[in-house]
């Protein structure tokens, strides 16, 4: 009788994502998009809010201040998103996109979203000649934590990160 090997967590193949199309946010979707912007922020232990996530990011696209991409199922319910924002590096002369937010509902995770929005986002980064992406997670982020290394970011160990709140 033939034994079967069980496959390393690496070896595991991810779920097939042909399913997802991933695109630049519009008005059009801002009803949807809202309501998965809602959630990611109660993540992050933040109260429930629609009309203000609503109103947020109709400002980002109004005003151009931002770029979200968004996935979408067959049915075309949107179950992602990511957030970028531009920032300036004075050393590489050059645009830096800073990947702000990231956010895949519940019911949607673990079948390589994230990774669609992430490759979404260094197309994008290439296609505007920027030196590259940025971003930031909390320490206690484990899943996080594991897609960014596994999606080629480089965590920063040689210099400190400061922060100023108005508060």
């Amino acid at each position: 009788m033939a034994t079967k090997t069980k496959k390393s967590p690496k070896e595991v193949q991810p779920e097939d994502t042909s399913s997802f199309e991933v695109f630049e946010a519009s008005p059009f979707d801002l009803d949807q998009l809202a309501t998965l912007f809602d959630a990611y922020r109660q993540f992050y232990r933040q109260a429930s809010d629609i009309a203000g996530a609503r109103e947020f990011l109709s400002a980002r696209m109004k005003n151009k201040d931002s770029v979200i991409f968004i996935a979408a199922n067959e049915d075309g319910e949107l179950v992602g998103f990511t957030q970028l924002y531009p920032l300036l590096s004075s050393v590489g002369m050059k645009k830096i996109w800073l990947l702000n937010d990231l956010f895949v509902d519940n019911g949607n995770r673990r079948k390589g979203i994230s990774k669609l929005l992430i490759q979404r986002c260094k197309k994008y980064a290439g296609d505007t000649n920027a030196n590259g992406l940025h971003l930031e997670t909390e320490k206690s982020n484990t899943i996080g934590n594991q897609l960014y290394p596994s999606e080629g970011f480089d965590l920063n160990t040689t210099s400190n990160f400061y922060f100023w709140s108005c508060k």
